[in-house]
């Protein structure tokens, strides 16, 4: 039962990407069609709840074309950000500022540690034999890689925009490449790259909801229209967000990474703590479905442990609607994750070690 309390903020998560999403997808519509940003967010979110019905097997379809154009699109503007402007001139600014440098740390640790969720998501559906060690790779080197470079784009980008970037992210992005057709085909790949993530988002979330109640009930059939009204209202709930909060996309969109990290970084640390530090890669896997197993319904220690993570961050946090004492210490930094990271690993291993001596499980 106590996994129920990880699903939840997962939902959460999935609904803050899919609000960001529809946001940028919502600019590239409107540049592309002609309209109001709002209208391109409502048009993006019908394409949303039309992809979702049909499953996962059409997501896993659409993903893989919107990777192949979005591949070729990042390479062809990457080219021309290099080959078209001074970067050596900006590379010349070498100032140093411990607040920027904890910042750009915390977001890019913050949105690596966001994609657990989605390989958990995903990974359910691999075959068995799977190579373990592929998959990890696979998946390392593809976060790693993939956003950090998405991240020197859009850092080169902005600096070289200036105070035009905001509220313009993606017109300034596509800017970099070309007008006319050009510009109209980098619109579409940054859209049709978004439709792939957003519908996993909403498919995410019903699959989140669908593992909590089961979870209660031990048993739980939903129909096609029940699946389709809870999609529905995801899509509604992401859109209407994105609508909010569209004026004021990278200050939202940064707090809410932060706000994740808050809640996901003890959770990570206990989790992997107790994998390879108490069960030594081995959990006896029939007992993590049955409440009346070995593991029983709440991991205590564990809950208590998270709570304990999450509150003795307070402190370091630095959101819309509330600012820790240390933060102005700081320089205005949020360095939350790294406490919230670090107190609850050793908290945790220091209490649940002595438990588990003489425990012997199967390799799960």
């Amino acid at each position: 039962y106590g996994a129920a309390i990880p699903i939840v903020l997962v939902c959460l998560m999935y609904l803050g990407f899919s609000a960001t999403g529809a946001v940028l997808s919502g600019q590239a519509i409107a540049q592309l069609i002609s309209v109001s940003d709002s209208a391109g967010i409502l048009i993006f979110a019908a394409c949303i709840a039309f992809l979702t019905i049909f499953g996962y097997r059409v997501i896993h379809l659409v993903g893989r074309v919107a990777s192949v154009l979005g591949i070729i699109a990042f390479a062809y503007l990457f080219t021309r950000l290099m080959t078209l402007n001074d970067i050596g001139l900006l590379l010349d600014n070498r100032h140093f500022g411990w607040s920027t440098f904890l910042l750009a740390v915390s977001l890019s640790a913050s949105w690596q540690i966001a994609f657990g969720p989605y390989v958990a998501d995903y990974s359910r559906y691999l075959p068995s034999k799977t190579s373990s060690w592929k998959t990890f790779a696979a998946v390392g080197l593809g976060t790693v890689l993939g956003a950090q470079t998405s991240m020197v784009l859009g850092v080169f980008a902005a600096a070289l925009a200036g105070a035009n970037f905001r509220g313009h992210e993606v017109a300034t992005i596509v800017g970099l490449g070309s007008s006319g057709v050009i510009a109209s085909l980098l619109y579409l790949s940054i859209v049709f790259g978004k439709v792939t993530v957003s519908t996993l988002n909403a498919y995410g979330s019903f699959m989140c909801i669908a593992t909590i109640i089961s979870g209660f009930r031990r048993r739980l059939e939903i129909t096609a229209r029940q699946r389709m009204l809870f999609v529905l209202l995801i899509v509604a709930a992401s859109t209407a967000l994105a609508l909010l909060g569209q004026y004021s996309f990278l200050n939202s969109f940064k707090y809410f990474i932060l706000f994740l990290l808050t809640f996901f970084t003890p959770w990570s640390a206990i989790n992997l703590v107790d994998y390879y530090f108490i069960n030594k890669e081995r959990y006896d896997v029939p007992a993590l479905s049955d409440p009346n197993g070995r593991y029983g319904r709440w991991n205590a220690l564990g809950i208590s442990v998270y709570v304990i993570g999450v509150l003795i961050q307070l402190p370091f946090v630095d959101t819309h609607f509330y600012s820790g004492p240390m933060v102005a210490q700081l320089g205005g930094v949020d360095i939350s994750w790294i406490v919230g990271l670090l107190v609850p690993g050793v908290i945790y291993y220091a209490l649940a070690k002595p438990s588990m001596s003489g425990v012997v499980v199967e390799r799960g």
